[in-house]
């Protein structure tokens, strides 16, 4: 078995080139932990790149079965890591044991359903309409159609999900499912943790026979550029800053030969808290929002950034048992350095703005992120103060107060797009804000009642997606089985012989798939 070299893997091989060194560290104390990586060189990404669009046909035309198959084995591969992997990945971003396990079985779990996405046939979108020769005035020919892979996919590792967003995570995993080779830039902030998890993939990958260039793993600041211009590369998926995958996205459009940039960038993920539910449960409802940005240290895509309310003795009640809360939080060490410093600049932009009062938080001091409760006045919302609209990654969040409901529906207008948004309500609320329901369908790409957004179900009917700038394309979705769409492309046969056509709209294939036409009958008989 192939062992840790820190060399990128290239064609399901160690490459030998790079001689720059990069340096895994310790989440907790900042030392060097004993892996040394080697910076890919531009070389190195063009021959991922080109081992990935060399492994393209043949991975996209084998059945659907046979990449289930090999998605199941990289399951099973990542959930056979021992102890030792789980203690890696906890010095490397300070994570807890609990978390590591729970994130692994929601990776081997999400390669798992997409696996059985491939075997049910669904994702093809097929539609048939047969020749119509007799038909006047003109005879119709027969028309198929059915969605293929669009080629290799660069995936860029996030840092805040060291295994589910990440090296097997959600946009390998989806990119995998719809036929595509994968390049993955490796996150700076957990290199030796992307290692095993690419060794497993390579394991995996030769278990199944699948095309040598299937996956491939590259290193390195600068790398990522080099990767999106690449005219191999058809897709791009990020999950990172709102710097970052902007960044990539003018890349992208820029090339000769646009490509699509799935980008998860930023997101504030407002919780309105309504007049009913804070009569009735106020305390309660403040211990458990606070709760929800403390969880995972605020380093959630979804945690709540912005808590809004109608000016009342029971807002104020809410808030002042909101500040109880942060005060008895302890800090929390994040992922790595570079998002303290982040954590850091952003508490101390929303301290230095003018209408922002911070409610409860001590200095910045140390290697931990300290927690923070702000304040904001409505107007810097009303009048488009990006302070209030830029994500502050870790455990911090602003209340912002409104009039009335007139208010209300003009702040949350006000705000830019977002992973999800979120109401906290009793029957009573739901009857009387019931046309902010709209507003927020216009926001946010998950709507949440009663509920607090930390924690995404992976399942086909999940959204984790957005309007600008939660997401670079509102019509995706990074988690659930739709995210396979994004690396899928429809393709239309117009009068081809059935030996011709892909299995899912052959007349002689038994698995025929969905018929997507409203009112015809289904052809998914088996």
């Amino acid at each position: 078995m192939t062992q840790m070299t820190g060399h990128s893997f290239i064609g399901g091989q160690r490459s030998q080139q790079g001689n720059t060194l990069l340096q895994s560290l310790d989440a907790h104390t900042g030392e060097p932990l004993p892996y040394r990586f080697f910076q890919s060189t531009e070389a190195e990404v063009d021959a991922a790149a080109q081992a990935a669009a060399i492994a393209f046909t043949p991975y996209r035309q084998l059945p659907a079965e046979r990449r289930a198959q090999f998605l199941d084995a990289i399951a099973s591969e990542l959930d056979a890591l021992g102890e030792d992997f789980i203690a890696l990945v906890g010095r490397e971003t300070a994570l807890p044991a609990a978390r590591i396990q729970g994130e692994r079985a929601r990776t081997s779990g999400q390669l798992r359903l997409f696996a059985s996405v491939l075997r049910r046939g669904d994702f093809y979108g097929a539609r048939i309409d047969h020749a119509m020769p007799e038909r006047q005035p003109l005879p119709r020919v027969d028309l198929r159609q059915c969605r293929l892979g669009v080629g290799p996919v660069a995936v860029f590792g996030a840092s805040n999900f060291p295994l589910a967003f990440s090296t097997a995570g959600g946009d390998t995993a989806a990119a995998l499912a719809a036929g595509c080779p994968v390049v993955f830039k490796a996150h700076g902030g957990h290199m030796a943790t992307a290692d095993c998890v690419a060794l497993a993939i390579i394991r995996a990958a030769e278990r199944t026979a699948m095309p040598a260039g299937v996956f491939n793993m590259i290193h390195g600041a600068g790398v990522g550029a080099a990767l999106v211009k690449h005219p191999a590369i058809q897709a791009v998926g990020f999950t990172g800053s709102l710097a970052g995958g902007r960044a990539l996205c003018d890349m992208a459009a820029a090339r000769p030969q646009p490509i699509p940039v799935f980008a998860e960038m930023s997101s504030i993920n407002p919780v309105v808290v309504l007049p009913q539910a804070l009569a009735a449960r106020g305390a309660s409802i403040a211990r458990e929002l606070g709760a929800s940005v403390m969880l995972g240290a605020g380093q959630f895509c979804t945690s709540p950034g912005l808590v809004v309310g109608i000016r009342s003795p029971a807002f104020s009640a809410f808030t002042a048992a909101l500040v109880q809360f942060f005060c008895e939080q302890a800090p929390q060490t994040l992922l790595n350095a570079g998002g303290l410093d982040s954590y850091r600049h952003g508490i101390e932009r929303l301290a230095g703005t003018p209408g922002v009062t911070l409610l409860a938080g001590e200095p910045q001091a140390g290697r931990q992120a300290g927690p923070r409760l702000f304040k904001a006045d409505v107007e810097l919302l009303l009048n488009q103060d990006p302070v209030l609209q830029e994500e502050v990654f870790g455990p911090a969040t602003v209340v912002l107060e409104v009039a009335d409901e007139a208010q209300l529906a003009l702040a949350l207008n006000h705000l830019q797009g977002q992973l999800t948004a979120t109401l906290i309500a009793e029957p009573a609320d739901l009857e009387r804000f019931a046309a902010l329901v709209p507003v927020l369908e216009q926001k946010a790409g998950r709507l949440l009642i009663n509920g607090y957004p930390t924690g995404v179900e992976v399942c086909d009917a999940m959204v984790h997606g957005g309007p600008y700038p939660a997401t670079s394309d509102a019509r995706g979705t990074s988690v659930g089985t739709a995210a396979i769409d994004r690396f899928l492309r429809p393709v239309c046969y117009q009068n081809y012989p059935d030996h011709l056509l892909p299995d899912a709209l052959k007349d002689a294939n038994p698995l025929q798939i969905y018929r997507l036409v409203n009112g015809l009958p289904s052809r998914a008989a088996v």
